[in-house]
This record gives C-alpha cells, sequence and structure tokens, in this order.
C-alpha cells in the first residue's frame, strides 16, 4: 500500500462493530446504538490498526465476531460478502465478483440496486469485503484482457490495466483498488 493507513476498530461487547478510517463512522454507530435497550451494549472501545493487521484479524474471524446494526436484508447481503473470503475452516482466496452476479447469487438479481446500496452501507471494510465486488462493465473488461493475453493470470490482471474502473467506494476509488490489489495478491 503507498501508505499504511490507521484504521480504527470499534468494538461493542468484545465484538467488531465498526471499522473506519475516522471518528464520523464511529459517531454514526453511537447514533445508532443509543436507540438499543440500555442492557444490549457493555463495553465500547476502539483500538487502532495497520491494513496489514487489519487483514490478518480479519482472516481470524468467524461471522458471530461481529456485531453489526442494520436491516435483516442489510445483514444478509453483509453475511453473502462475508462469505466471499471467510470460511469455517479459515480464510478464501479472494475473488472479485460484479453487483449483478453478487445480487443473483443471493437470490436478489432483480434487485441488484438495493444490494448494491446495502454493500455500500457495510460498516466492516475489510473484514466484510465489499471492495470485491465491482461493475459488470469492469469484470466483462478484465475477461476481455485475459483472453487477449493468457500469459497473465486473471488475479494479477488488475495492474495491466489502471483504466478499470473498479467502482464507488465509500472510502474512495483509490482506496478500493489499492484494498483489491491487497486482497489479491495475499
Amino acid at each position: 500500500m503507498k501508505a499504511d493507513l490507521s484504521w480504527i476498530i470499534t468494538r461493542i461487547n468484545g465484538k467488531i462493530a465498526s471499522v473506519s478510517l475516522d471518528y464520523h463512522a464511529v459517531s454514526r454507530l453511537m447514533a445508532r446504538i443509543a436507540d438499543l435497550p440500555a442492557d444490549a451494549v457493555g463495553d465500547i472501545s476502539c483500538t487502532r490498526a495497520g491494513t496489514e493487521e487489519l487483514f490478518r484479524l480479519s482472516d481470524s474471524l468467524g461471522w458471530e465476531d461481529l456485531f453489526l446494526l442494520g436491516t435483516p436484508f442489510q445483514k444478509s447481503v453483509w453475511k453473502q460478502l462475508f462469505d466471499l473470503t471467510h470460511s469455517p475452516e479459515g480464510p478464501l482466496p479472494a475473488r472479485l465478483c460484479s453487483y449483478s452476479d453478487f445480487a443473483e447469487s443471493m437470490g436478489k438479481g432483480p434487485g441488484v440496486r438495493a444490494v448494491a446500496h446495502a454493500v455500500g452501507l457495510n460498516p466492516v471494510p475489510v473484514i466484510i469485503p465489499c471492495h470485491l465486488v465491482i461493475p459488470k462493465e469492469s469484470i466483462d473488461r478484465l475477461h476481455e484482457l485475459e483472453n487477449e493475453n493468457g500469459l497473465f493470470k486473471w488475479k494479477a490482471l488488475y495492474i495491466v490495466d489502471q483504466r478499470i474502473h473498479y467502482g464507488d467506494y465509500a472510502l474512495g476509488a483509490a482506496l478500493k483498488r489499492e484494498l483489491i490489489q491487497i486482497h489479491m495478491t495475499r
């Protein structure tokens, strides 16, 4: 990564509830927990981690290690995203997928916009790898590049053509590209 970032990891009751680069996400999280019953929240803590440390932490987590506040639909999208890189046996290799293919895999093909919106509201980036979901046109372009030049493995094609747009990202498109690069080369 060009510059190692300092991620803020917020835990509620020992479970990860938020990952962000600034305290705005923490503030939004605090506003959401204000509506919860008093006994639902015990300890709240924030720690900092570098990007590689955050990826290593992600590798060690299970779904039950997360404290996610969202609608049942959002949580179902986040769980499906989590399962892209996590299994009970351990971390899975990263793979890119399109928003439409991702929605289809959930049985929500006609609701791709709602699925994409939920992807964008992911409260724990990197741990739930929303950065691996990219526009269909970008997936198609990666396949074209693969067919044009058999020397490259598809996994490494993101380096070949820097004109490929990987889509918007709440933390910025440049960071999305960097996170994809890190995730794909681990």
